[in-house]
C-alpha cells in the first residue's frame, strides 16, 4: 500500500476543441504519477466521477485496479487514469523508468507513426497533402489521417458512396504527396458492411497499410467485421480496430474470432499498464498486432513509449502531430523526437519520465 498526500483530476483546454484531462497521485514523500483520462465528448461525466471519487483516495491498496469502476467508457477513463498514475508512482519511488519496473526495457526505440488528423483545418485534398509534408519533414516515416468526414452510417448506399469519393480523393493526395510510405486510414466507425465493402474494394488502389474502425464495433458485428477483415486481407490491406475495448474481457471475443489483424488498445481506456501487457499477451498468443491507440496529450504518449520498450514487440505506436503546442510545452522535460520514424528513450527520467508544468492545473 502507499499512502497518498492527495489525489486529483484537472482539465487542460488546448484547442477550441479539444480538451486533456489529467490525474496526478501524490505520495507523503512527495512523489509523483501521472495518469491521463482523456475521452472526448465525455469530458464532463469522467470529471464528475473524479469529483465524487478522489476526495476519498487515501491510498493505493494492494490490489488496487479491483477496487475502481470499469463499467462505462467514462469510469474506464477515469480508473485507467489512476492505475497509469499508481505505476508511475511506484516506478518513481523505486528511481525506476515505468519500463523496468514493468519488467525491463526491451528495446529503447519505438518505432511511431504521425496521426495528423487534428491538426489539418484545411480538409481540401490540397490542405491534407501539405499536412502530410509537414509530419513527413518533421522525422515521420508512417501517417494516418481519418478522411471520411463526409460519410454517416445512417446513409443509403448511393450517398454513402459519393460521401465517400471525397475522402477517397484526400486519400489519393496523400499517397502522392508521401509516395510509399506506410499509410493509414482511420473510418471513426462512420460506414456500413455494405460500405465498408466498398471501401475497401475502391481503397486497393490506394496501397493503405490498414483501414481502421470502418464499422461500429459491437458483439453483434463481430461476424461482419471478420469478413470485412478477409476482404482487406484478399487486396493486400490490414483491418484496424478496438481502441475503446475496456479490459482483458473486451477484447476477448474479438481475439477469439480474429476480427482484426491489428488491436489498438488505448492505455486510457484499456485498464492502464499492466492490463495493457496482459492484453498484449493474450494479442501474441493469436498472432494479432499490438498497437496502441494514442492520438491525445504527452502523458498518455509517454505511458504508451514505456510500455513499447517493456514489450518489445509493438507494431508502431500512434502520435498526435501538431495539433497543438501545448504537447511539448505541459511537460517539464522533453518528449523525444521521432528522427526516421522512431523516438529513443534513452536518457529519461524515471517513470514515465515526464512531469506536467505547476500551472498545468
Amino acid at each position: 500500500m502507499i499512502a497518498l498526500r492527495s489525489a486529483r483530476l484537472f482539465p487542460v483546454q488546448v484547442t477550441p476543441v479539444t480538451t486533456w484531462l489529467f490525474t496526478e497521485l501524490t505520495d507523503m514523500d512527495g512523489h509523483t504519477g501521472w495518469g491521463e483520462a482523456t475521452l472526448a465528448g465525455q469530458e464532463a461525466q469522467v470529471i464528475a466521477l473524479a469529483e465524487a471519487m478522489l476526495p476519498g483516495l487515501r491510498a493505493i491498496p494492494d490490489g488496487f485496479q479491483a477496487t475502481l469502476p470499469f463499467a462505462t467508457l467514462a469510469q474506464a477513463a477515469l480508473s485507467s487514469s489512476l492505475m497509469q498514475a499508481a505505476r508511475d508512482l511506484a516506478a518513481r519511488r523505486a528511481g525506476q523508468s515505468l519500463a523496468d519496473h514493468l519488467g525491463g526495457t526491451k528495446t529503447v526505440g519505438i518505432g511511431l507513426y504521425a496521426n495528423f488528423n487534428r491538426r489539418t483545418r484545411d480538409r481540401s485534398p490540397k490542405g491534407m497533402a501539405s499536412s502530410a509534408r509537414d509530419a513527413l519533414a518533421a522525422g515521420h516515416t508512417a501517417f494516418k489521417i481519418a478522411p471520411f468526414d463526409e460519410v454517416s452510417p445512417t446513409q443509403d448506399r448511393a450517398a454513402m458512396r459519393v460521401a465517400m469519393e471525397i475522402g477517397l480523393a484526400r486519400v489519393a493526395a496523400i499517397r502522392d504527396a508521401l509516395g510509399d510510405a506506410r499509410l493509414m486510414v482511420d473510418c471513426h466507425w462512420r460506414f456500413d458492411a455494405t460500405g465498408a465493402d466498398d471501401l475497401i474494394e475502391a481503397c486497393a488502389a490506394l496501397a493503405l497499410y490498414w483501414i481502421e474502425c470502418p464499422m461500429v464495433e459491437t458483439p453483434e458485428t463481430i461476424t461482419e467485421i471478420t469478413a470485412l477483415r478477409r476482404r482487406a486481407n484478399a487486396k493486400g490491406m490490414r483491418l484496424a480496430g478496438l481502441e475503446t475495448a475496456i479490459l482483458e474481457q473486451g477484447f476477448a471475443p474479438w481475439v477469439a474470432a480474429g476480427a482484426y489483424d491489428v488491436m489498438m488498445p488505448d492505455v486510457k481506456y484499456a485498464g492502464g499498464p499492466d492490463e495493457m501487457l496482459r492484453i498484449a499477451a493474450s494479442f501474441a498468443d493469436a498472432g494479432i498486432a499490438f498497437s496502441p491507440h494514442n492520438p491525445s496529450g504527452p502523458v498518455c504518449h509517454a505511458h504508451s513509449m514505456q510500455l513499447c520498450a517493456a514489450l518489445g514487440n509493438c507494431d508502431l505506436l500512434e502520435m498526435q502531430f501538431d495539433e497543438t503546442p501545448m504537447f511539448d510545452t505541459l511537460s517539464r522535460h522533453a518528449l523525444p523526437r521521432p528522427k526516421n520514424g522512431q523516438v529513443d528513450l534513452h536518457g529519461m527520467a524515471p517513470g514515465i519520465g515526464i512531469d506536467l508544468q505547476e500551472t498545468a492545473g
